[in-house]
């Protein structure tokens, strides 16, 4: 082989190897995607805002390993201070604020005889699996279609929290099983600390029915 060809031959190796490196390579930074507003979004949106609850528009992003966040928004204010909301689909918001209107203010006063001021959460949008899961399925965090709930501030300074009140107080424990039942009837799957390990410390909330039946899954 003259030295002209081997050059040759040896500059196609080099390109074809760089090609091979780069499509090797994943993007890890979010991907962002076309941010107009899916019909249902829309419905969805000005049912919030009829509802006065206050919010932001985000923009559609996707990530590597399937997670996303498509339609979503951050609620900035719908009558109760909540730490932690981050990017939520806006059913989720729908229900999650109806939910502390007309369940979480209502119990406090039956049952703990005071108002609530703040709900502590755990966040909304997580890229990563079930947690306690073996399957790898990806949590609905991963979809922005999720939130933890942890605790409860009332105006007197009691904090009431799914750790400790979950088997606190008589009063605590009917508050907390009160807010579980009602959750039950808005969101599509519902897990408190009876559930498992991994819920010990809050109630996680999603948007998504039991893959079997289309039911809600109520732990």
């Amino acid at each position: 082989m003259s030295l002209s060809v081997l050059k040759r031959f040896l500059l196609i190796v080099g390109v074809f190897a760089l090609a091979s490196c780069s499509s090797r390579e994943k993007p890890q930074s979010p991907r962002p995607t076309a941010s107009m507003p899916s019909e249902n979004a829309r419905q969805c949106l000005a049912g919030l805002k009829s509802k006065s609850v206050r919010f932001a528009g985000l923009p559609n992003k996707t990530f590597d390993g399937g997670c996303r966040m498509i339609d979503t928004i951050k609620v900035m204010d719908f009558g109760i201070a909540a730490t932690n909301m981050g990017a939520m689909t806006c059913p989720l918001a729908s229900n999650f604020t109806d939910w502390a209107r007309y369940a979480v203010v209502p119990a406090a006063k039956r049952y703990l005889g005071s108002e609530v001021v703040k709900i502590e959460t755990m966040g909304t949008f997580n890229c990563r699996a079930i947690a306690g899961s073996r399957s790898g399925r990806l949590s609905e965090h991963a979809f922005a279609n999720a939130i933890d709930v942890s605790a409860f501030v009332l105006r007197d300074g009691r904090r009431i929290s799914l750790l400790n009140g979950w088997r606190g107080s008589p009063e605590e424990r009917a508050f907390l099983r009160r807010l579980h039942q009602s959750a039950c009837k808005r969101f599509g799957t519902v897990l408190g600390p009876d559930y498992n390990a991994a819920h010990a410390n809050h109630f996680h909330f999603d948007m998504a029915k039991s893959m079997r039946n289309g039911t809600a899954f109520c732990r």
